[in-house]
């Protein structure tokens, strides 16, 4: 896996989920300590990636830390409007 892979699952899963999928956009903030991966989709979007209650988000958060864990890193994701 390679340092850009955790933008480019996050990106893969948010294409899949949306109605729009040319809007999706991510943005990796690399830290010290932590990996900041940031998610824009159009705001009509929004509901499809947050789900029921951020049942959608949290399932993406899991597979996101499950990636960053197995490349030994930490990582969150920003879900920005």
């Amino acid at each position: 896996m390679d340092a850009g892979s955790l933008k480019d699952l996050i990106e893969f899963m948010a294409k899949a989920l949306v109605d729009n999928p040319d809007d999706v956009n991510v943005n990796e903030v690399v830290g010290e300590q932590t990996t900041v991966v940031e998610l824009k989709v159009a705001k009509e979007d929004l509901g499809k990636v947050i789900g029921k209650q951020g049942r959608t988000a949290r399932s993406m958060r899991t597979i996101l830390s499950a990636a960053s864990t197995k490349q030994r890193k930490r990582s969150v994701l920003e879900i920005v409007e």
